[in-house]
Parts: C-alpha cells; sequence; structure tokens
C-alpha cells in the first residue's frame, strides 16, 4: 500500500487511518502493529518538522515481503541530511542530563531490524525494515 500525505502534522490522522487499513487487511499482530504505528508516526513527523524544502505532501509506502514489513517514506525537493551522524539518544543518561530529541528514532531503531536513510537527487527515502515472526492475529 502507498498514499501521498499533505506535508503537515495536521495529516497525522489520515496516516493513522492509512496504516489501519494495512494493519487490517494484512491481519498484523498486536506487536507488529504498534511498530508499524510507532515507526511511521515518528519519521513522518521528523520528516515534517526537521526537512527544509519539502514538496507539499510525503509518500508513505507499507508491504509485506516474504517474512518481512517494509515501512517507507519519501520526502521530494529537500536539502540532503545526514541523520545517521546525529548524536544517539542519551538513554543511559538519567533524564534531567538527556538532550532533547532523538528519543523517537531510538525506538524506533530497537523495534526494527534496520533503519536505513538514501539520498537521491533531491529525494529523501527513509526505509525501516523488520523480520517477522508475528505476523498475523
Amino acid at each position: 500500500m502507498e498514499q501521498a500525505f499533505p506535508r503537515e502534522l495536521g495529516a497525522l490522522d489520515a496516516v493513522f487511518d492509512f496504516v489501519e487499513r494495512f494493519i487490517a487487511s494484512e491481519r498484523l499482530g498486536e506487536a507488529t502493529a504498534f511498530a508499524v504505528k510507532l515507526a511511521v508516526e515518528e519519521l513522518f513527523t521528523n520528516l515534517v518538522r526537521h526537512n527544509t524544502g519539502g514538496r507539499d505532501h510525503i509518500e508513505v509506502g507499507l508491504e509485506l515481503v516474504d517474512d518481512r514489513l517494509v515501512v517507507r517514506l519519501d520526502d521530494f525537493d529537500v536539502e540532503p541530511v545526514e541523520i545517521d551522524q546525529q548524536t544517539p539518544a542519551g538513554t543511559d543518561l538519567p533524564l534531567d542530563r538527556r538532550a532533547i530529541g532523538g528519543l523517537g528514532i531510538h525506538l524506533v531503531k530497537s523495534i526494527f531490524d534496520a533503519l536505513t536513510y538514501e539520498y537521491h537527487e533531491g529525494t529523501l527515502r527513509v526505509t525501516a525494515t523488520k523480520h517477522l515472526e508475528d505476523t498475523h492475529v
């Protein structure tokens, strides 16, 4: 499944509806449904908030490929970013000493097997993949 959404936080309700349709159509288990929701919300929100430039929409793609869940977001006409170079969330530090930000990406990385960022000619593609053991209800 794939759909384009307005590049604004107000589009999150429509994004969540899309994710719920995917979960229902694939009859995903509870743990997998949680992972999809978390990843899509975090990645979509980060693209809207942090990417410079950008068209008026972001494409979200969800699919099952064999025993893998693939979550893909494409953001168009944006400046290149060095996301993997950002400071990791200081999860080993007390709350009052942690830097703001990065925890959502940390959670996505801890739930998914891989999180990749590819930039080519103005398009940033973020892909999260997860091996599934509890694919269906």
